[in-house]
């Protein structure tokens, strides 16, 4: 079932969005990306006639209630973006919150209080998601970021409704894009896979053999395959228990006609600083006490070169220490030869929280095709994972 399929008109919509939010020490949102994230989703089942029922989680509250928590301090930020009045429950489930869900006319939009201040949430309770259920004629999941949880709110729930369940735009969105990474027709496919350690990217790397042309591999991470192949790699950070596991991911990517581009040039630092001394070297000729924080110029012309030969490419991680002025430029120029590559055609799509960030503060999120709101789902889906949450609603 989708979205555009079902008829809202009369209906109670349970939807569960992520909320999750920064806020400050005054309790207000310091960014309402997720907030707006979920506007399309809940703007259809109101210009449909329907009315809105709204969970999430904010934050990890230890033992019930905490007021730093609460989502009552978002209420005032999701009325000015949705520019209607939001009326908020502070408690999820009970009488008097009943009283108000089942009361609803066309149009009226309710927040429900914190999620996990019921510690049934993230245990999967069945009792509190049927008490859940109650607030809603049909469910939608329009949160990825939780999808791979057998939370209440986010599996448990969709039990309730055998067929008034779907996903919302944001969800649908999320599954599309990576579906078209994972399953594409267009060749070549890339993944750019970076970031720190390989030990966090290892499955996703192996599932991905079998999907993709082509994997360059940036950010820290890279000195463990330097190192496998017999490089110096100074003070870089390597993880010494994964050098047997990169040698075996480059073997299998040989016999699966993949090819791996790893760095030929480091910027290298001699301390892990902004302000350190630098130099560029070839990536396997790193000196004793020197560390690789970035790729070098070289490895930039390369890998753009491949990043503009692709149909299809997938970014995950950084090159670099982005975060910092002077070993962020490999990162950069990762994401203009994305932007480059989309202009051309190419479907782009950016995930996980560093590449996000990255996308972000150099301007480009409008200049890739798809920018993934999910760190933790995204790379479970990736590792060909099921997630608990799609799968509630696909009923796979």
């Amino acid at each position: 079932m989708q979205i555009k399929d079902y008829k809202f008109e009369g209906k109670r919509a349970l939807i569960r969005v992520d909320f999750n939010v920064p806020l400050n020490d005054a309790h207000e949102v310091t960014d309402a990306t997720r907030i707006k994230a979920a506007l399309p989703t809940i703007k259809w089942v109101l210009e449909n006639g329907g009315s809105v029922v709204l969970m999430s989680h904010l934050g990890r509250p230890k033992n019930g209630p905490e007021d730093q928590f609460s989502l009552k301090h978002i209420v005032s930020t999701l009325q000015s973006e949705l520019g209607r009045d939001v009326i908020f429950c502070d408690v999820c489930v009970g009488e008097e919150t009943n009283k108000v869900t089942s009361s609803l006319k066309p149009g009226d939009v309710v927040l429900l209080e914190n999620l996990r201040f019921y510690k049934e949430e993230t245990a999967g309770d069945e009792f509190f998601a049927g008490q859940l259920a109650e607030h809603g004629d049909c469910y939608i999941n329009d949160a990825f970021g939780t999808a791979h949880r057998a939370h209440a709110s986010t599996t448990i729930v969709a039990n309730f409704f055998p067929t008034d369940k779907m996903f919302g735009t944001l969800l649908a969105g999320e599954l599309e894009s990576m579906d078209k990474v994972l399953n594409s027709q267009e060749k070549p496919v890339l993944a750019i896979i970076g970031g720190a350690k390989v030990s966090s990217k290892i499955t996703v790397l192996e599932n991905l053999l079998e999907k993709v042309d082509h994997i360059i591999i940036g950010g820290g991470m890279t000195y463990t395959f330097v190192k496998a192949q017999g490089g110096e790699v100074g003070n870089s950070l390597v993880e010494d228990d994964f050098i047997e596991t990169a040698k075996s991911l480059l073997e299998k990517a040989k016999a699966a006609g993949v090819e791996v581009h790893i760095p030929v040039d480091s910027v290298i630092a001699d301390a892990f600083d902004n302000n350190a001394n630098k130099q560029t070297c070839p990536v396997d000729e790193t000196p004793a006490g020197w560390m690789g924080l970035d790729i070098g110029p070289d490895s930039v012309e390369a890998f753009s070169k491949v990043v503009n030969a692709s149909k299809v490419i997938l970014w995950n991680g950084p090159m670099g220490v982005f975060e910092m002025e002077n070993f962020a430029n490999g990162t950069k120029e990762m994401a203009y030869a994305l932007k480059s590559a989309t202009q051309n055609g190419a479907f782009t799509l950016v995930g996980g929280g560093d590449s996000v960030a990255a996308i972000n503060k150099f301007g480009l999120a409008n200049d890739v095709s798809y920018v993934s709101t999910g760190g933790g789902a995204m790379l479970e889906y990736l590792e060909g994972k099921v997630l608990p949450g799609v799968a509630a609603i696909r009923g796979n």
